[in-house]
């Protein structure tokens, strides 16, 4: 989009930032973007009373001669405490124990440790989030209020893109209102950064942390230790009316992986008569070298341009590289493909499966892959929000968020020569249990005489592919403009606002591929010493050391060389998407008292219009044709929130609310192959595709929440939930699909219905979700004194699902793990801080990265997260105060992360990963 557009659109429409949240109980982590009256009375309220209370505690200390301050994690639990508390909906959320400074190293850590939530991890880093059960699929996130494009192929953004120093707040909404806008379908996730005029003075903070994997330096071009840097400045002037809040981190870490692959599990009859469950077909195992390189830029300028009207400008980069080195062997195996053959002599079995046994004339593929993930991500935002003394107020907000996204997924081929017969077979024994497949080779793959570079199990047909080159080039541009005005009423409707969104946003995937050849048609090569890196060891597979080279080198100087892939399969997979969403709505809030109650929420309804519409190619018969479709249609979504809060801290909150997630955008794709069945006895037209015309998810829920507050540093809460989805999105066959828009086949029949069958995404009926969590937060300093600065904070969740398929069975949800806990505890007093964490996930349907970079999915094994971390922070009065440090140990029990076969066999392992120990050590000064 230009800056011309951009200033055009701004000039069409401006939008508050309307999501009423309860300011924090401390400076740092006081800011809320979209305040609502009631809310933002009542958390200044509450603030003002925590501050007095804390006054008249420290004067009383003081006087004893024991001045104690609350700070770090301590005052991070209390100011979420009273986030919660005095929210009008079900929220969770974590807070900064001090500027530029999260609990955790990130921020998916951070949220991952919240009541009902889990993260799944890739390379060892909890990147997206799982709400109540569901994928990142079904969740939104929003930065200050504001929707976010994404480094994925989905709307779920990846919490790795975003610097914890640079994050002040993370606040997990439950439940919707109507003036949340951008809402999904279990929660919605809105990070948000300092507001430099909720400071109360001058702050400069940096801070230091170096890191080390234990795993060590896995390929011999990769890298055990490293840094991360950060730097954080606020400050106010003329006369604390205007305000600049300036962050900036950098982080240059690596992650290291010890990978075991399955092909999959091969079924049958092994001769003269045993029958089994599951014979190994094949192993594509790596060990993965990831660096990460990532610049945070975050900076804040706000300005009261009079008493009642106050500007608001903030602008968020992000530079992410992900660069990662694959090493290792393909194997093919038991489903008796490429000339490989099972010795039925040598064979155990257990439970069904094979569990050792010896292949013959098997032809391994040496792979040295390569996959590079850049991204640069620009969000930024102007408001402008007006408080007038009779009781109004005014929101005007315009965002923008755009990420530029390239994925190179390059494979390398080598082996002992060209073809299934080209060269020198193994014999390898195989021995299968709960951690996957070890294998005891004969030949060595270390040798450099013995492998070249060529097409060992002729992938190529009639070329020679020594490899292939995928480049997926992805743009995602989202402008948001809003506006909003409020009326205090002063009634049991406290206040009434009126608002409108309007959002566009558009998103495209251009996939540039090649075959990786050898030049001048040769059929395999040396590989030139000058190339050759140490052998990188697979001795935890048992296989040994195995030929290492960079290929990237090896294209640069000539030695492989590229050949574009032609096929109709590539743009297929390219897809334009707009969406055009208009969003209408109107809220009370309400403040009344019922008996010894005051009862307070807010009661409302979203109108919302969506234009969407793909363009892209699509294949008549194998012809390329251009074609553009979509819908438009309308929703309306009520929502309600109540909250009974009793004189002794009690509150019980009841929520509903009609609730949609929309679908994955590369879901909406036009790209479709389709031609004649003539199968039948009417042809018809069908096609395999995407499904431009794919409605959201929708669903009706309700929530009742049963709350105990101690004050405001602990609570208690049961939490109760129950959805009926009401429209799902699965993988099936839509028989209405219409193909008017689209030329009629060569070989169509005259008189042949438009009206036909497309395998794609399709919209079913849904079914139910339900659950239960108890969540609490409990300083053991109220129970009794001398256990002041212990205590425990954490949840456990229970969710079950019946949600059916397209045709009519129970289907597992992306993401949806049965149970989720997590726990903390800790110690904190005297600068002195402790603490351990435990958080642990049910088997899930995780997402994994499959061929070509295109995404599957597996069933993953439940997991068990141990992290610990020691600290101390210098007093006031010390000659280094301001000065904290820190030591964490991160997946102290070294958890794999494993995924096993459809049917759930323990031993029938697909994935197995280890990630391994890391350590971090590092400071932070303020100033």
């Amino acid at each position: 989009m230009t800056a011309s557009n951009f200033t055009s659109r701004l000039a069409l429409a401006a939008s508050p930032l309307a999501i009423g949240l309860a300011l924090l109980a401390t400076p740092a982590a006081a800011q809320t973007t979209q305040p609502s009256a009631d809310a933002e009375q009542a958390q200044k309220d509450a603030d003002q009373a925590a501050a007095d209370a804390a006054k008249a505690k420290a004067e009383a200390d003081a006087a004893a001669g024991d001045t104690i301050v609350v700070t770090g994690f301590r005052r991070s639990l209390e100011s979420a405490v009273q986030t919660k508390k005095y929210q009008e909906q079900i929220v969770e959320s974590v807070s900064a124990e001090d500027i530029g400074k999260l609990p955790d190293s990130s921020i998916g850590e951070s949220i991952a440790r919240l009541p009902g939530i889990a993260s799944q991890r890739t390379n060892g880093r909890a990147n997206v989030i799982a709400i109540r059960g569901f994928g990142p699929d079904f969740s939104m996130t929003l930065l200050n209020g504001r929707e976010q494009t994404s480094t994925n192929d989905n709307r779920g953004v990846e919490f790795d893109q975003y610097p914890s120093e640079v994050v002040n707040q993370v606040v997990v909404y439950k439940s919707p209102s109507a003036s949340l806008v951008g809402q999904g379908l279990v929660g919605t996730v809105d990070i948000r950064t300092v507001r430099p005029l909720d400071a109360k003075k001058r702050v400069f903070a940096i801070g230091l942390r170096g890191s080390y994997a234990d795993l060590g330096k896995l390929n011999s071009d990769s890298k055990d230790t490293g840094y991360r840097a950060s730097a954080t400045f606020i400050d106010r002037w003329a006369d604390d009316r205007v305000g600049i809040a300036l962050a900036a981190s950098y982080v240059d870490e690596p992650y290291q992986t010890q990978e075991f692959n399955a092909w999959g599990y091969a079924t049958g009859t092994i001769p003269p008569s045993t029958e089994v469950l599951g014979l190994i077909g094949g192993s594509k195992s790596f060990v993965t070298s990831t660096q990460l390189k990532r610049l945070g830029l975050n900076g804040t300028f706000q300005a009261e341009l009079s008493p009642n009207l106050t500007l608001t400008a903030d602008m968020f980069y992000s530079n992410f590289k992900d660069d990662q080195s694959k090493r290792g062997i393909e194997l093919p195996l038991g489903f008796g493909a490429f000339g490989t053959t099972f010795d039925t002599a040598t064979f155990k079995t257990a439970n069904g499966t094979v569990v050792s046994g010896v292949f013959n004339n098997v032809q391994g593929v040496i792979r040295n892959d390569v996959f590079a993930k850049k991204a640069d991500l620009y969000s930024g935002g102007l408001n402008l929000a007006w408080k007038n003394d009779n009781g109004w107020r005014a929101n005007a907000d315009a965002s923008f968020s755009r990420t530029d996204r390239r994925e190179l997924s390059l494979e390398s081929y080598s082996g002992t020569g060209y073809g299934v017969s080209g060269g020198a077979t193994d014999t390898i024994s195989f021995v299968t249990g709960k951690t996957g497949t070890t294998f005891k080779p004969t030949l060595n793959y270390s040798d450099t005489s013995l492998i070249k570079l060529t097409d060992p199990l002729g992938w190529g047909g009639s070329r020679v592919q020594a490899g292939y080159y995928n480049d997926r080039i992805v743009e995602d541009e989202l402008v948001q403009f809003r506006g909003e005005v409020e009326r205090e009423i002063n009634s049991f409707v406290d206040s009434v606002k009126v608002g409108a969104n309007f959002t566009d946003r558009s998103k495209s995937l251009t996939p540039d591929e090649f075959f990786v050849g050898l030049p001048n048609g040769a059929t395999e090569a040396n590989i030139p010493t000058k190339y050759l890196l140490r052998p990188t060891n697979l001795s935890y597979l048992g296989l040994g050391p195995v030929v290492s080279y960079d290929p990237r080198a090896l294209i640069r100087d000539g030695v492989l060389v590229l050949d574009p892939n032609t096929s109709n399969d590539i743009p297929a997979k390219a897809y334009d998407v707009t969406e055009k969403v208009w969003t209408g709505y109107v809220q009370a809030n309400l403040k009344g008292d019922i008996g010894a109650a005051q009862l307070t929420g807010n009661v409302g309804v979203q109108v919302i219009h969506t234009d969407q519409r793909s363009s892209g190619i699509a294949f008549n018969n194998g012809t390329q044709v251009d074609v553009s479709l979509g819908d438009k249609y309308w929703l309306v979504l009520p929502s309600l929130n109540l909250n009974a809060r009793f004189p002794n801290d009690f509150v019980v909150r009841f929520a509903a609310a009609k609730e949609i997630q929309r679908p994955r955008l590369d879901q909406m794709r036009s790209a479709i192959g389709y031609g004649v069945d003539f199968s039948g006895p009417t042809p018809f037209i069908s096609g395999s595709g995407g499904n431009p015309t794919l409605r959201p998810y929708q669903a009706n829920a309700v929530d009742l929440n049963l709350e105990k507050y101690f004050g405001g540093k602990g609570y208690i809460a049961a939490q109760f939930f129950w959805k009926d989805i009401t429209k799902y999105i699965a993988d099936g066959r839509d028989n209405n699909f219409d193909y008017s828009a689209f030329p009629l086949p060569a070989t169509a029949p005259p008189g042949i219905s438009t009206i036909g069958r497309l395998n794609a995404p399709v919209n079913t009926k849904g079914g139910k979700m339900y659950g239960a969590e108890v969540a609490a937060t409990l300083p053991f300093g109220l129970i009794t004194s001398a256990l002041d600065g212990f205590g425990l904070t954490g949840g456990v969740g229970y969710t079950k699902t019946k949600v059916r398929d397209f045709n009519g069975n129970i289907t597992q949800i992306p993401g949806y793990s049965k149970w989720v806990a997590n726990g903390t505890a800790f110690f904190e007093k005297w600068g002195f801080n402790a603490r351990g964490s435990i958080r642990y996930r049910s088997t899930f349907l995780g997402d994994f990265t499959g061929f070509g970079g295109s995404p599957t999915r597996r069933i993953a094994l439940d997991e068990t997260i141990v992290d610990g971390q020691v600290g101390y922070d210098f007093a006031e009065g010390s000659t280094l105060r301001g000065l904290s440090i820190y030591l964490q140990g991160q997946n102290l029990t070294d958890e794999r992360f494993a995924s096993v076969n459809a049917n759930q066999n323990p031993t029938q392992i697909i994935d197995y990963q280890i990630y391994g120990r890391r350590f971090l050590a590092g400071l932070t000064y303020k100033f």
